[in-house]
């Protein structure tokens, strides 16, 4: 909608001197005008019109109706962002286990994977080939083979219940060295991952080396 303008509400004829007529019809408030100081659009009762502005009252609704919102999204918000933070966890412990048990059929040795509670990380450990030809004596003991991984990130809230070591054959077997949660009745060692909001994930390894996910 255009906006209005007004005349003067009166011509005065100081004001005119001697311009003519037409000279006030050219007059309209908010431009710049060509007579006088005294025909001001404040002494003659010319209106502007402004723009419509915003109450102190009107401020505080509206930051009251986003605090509110706010609060009503957080919760939801933090879940989600919990549950992405223990998908992660998960995919990072299944996918050690299932690298490590390749690792052990590829080379012939021994593996064993040791994850920690305390620290959130996983150490992978083997035997040293030794013989001619190089062999993999049981006997040997299990040396570090690079150092601890983490599996979760610091700060993300992810824990696991109990350390677990699982050991691998180069057949593909899988054993429960120490550790795991019990009872594990579908596997020979279950690992289960909480994000501290009653939301847990638990990790089932079978003797074979299958590894299932499931949520409660």
């Amino acid at each position: 909608m255009p906006r209005k303008s007004y005349w003067p509400a009166a011509a005065h004829s100081g004001c005119l001197g001697k311009k003519s007529a037409s000279a006030t019809r050219s007059y309209r408030c908010g431009q710049p005008s060509k007579l006088t100081a005294r025909c001001s659009p404040k002494r003659y009762g010319c209106r502007r019109s402004g723009a419509a502005g915003t109450t102190l009252l009107e401020l505080i609704v509206v930051l009251a109706i986003v605090g509110v919102l706010c609060a009503i999204a957080l919760p939801s918000f933090q879940n989600t962002y919990k549950g992405v933070h223990l998908s992660s966890a998960t995919s990072a412990v299944t996918g050690a286990i299932q690298s490590t048990r390749f690792k052990s059929v590829v080379s012939g040795c021994n593996y064993q994977i040791v994850f920690s509670q305390s620290t959130t990380t996983y150490q992978l450990t083997t035997q040293t080939l030794s013989g001619t030809p190089p062999s993999c004596p049981v006997t040997l003991p299990f040396t570090n083979v690079g150092p601890a991984v983490p599996w979760s990130g610091t700060g993300d809230g992810i824990s696991l219940l109990a350390s677990t070591t699982l050991q691998f054959a180069p057949t593909g077997i899988v054993t429960l060295f120490s550790g795991g949660s019990t009872p594990c009745t579908n596997g020979v060692a279950c690992l289960i991952l909480s994000n501290g909001s009653a939301t847990t994930s638990t990790i089932i390894v079978t003797g074979v080396g299958n590894v299932k996910v499931t949520s409660p």
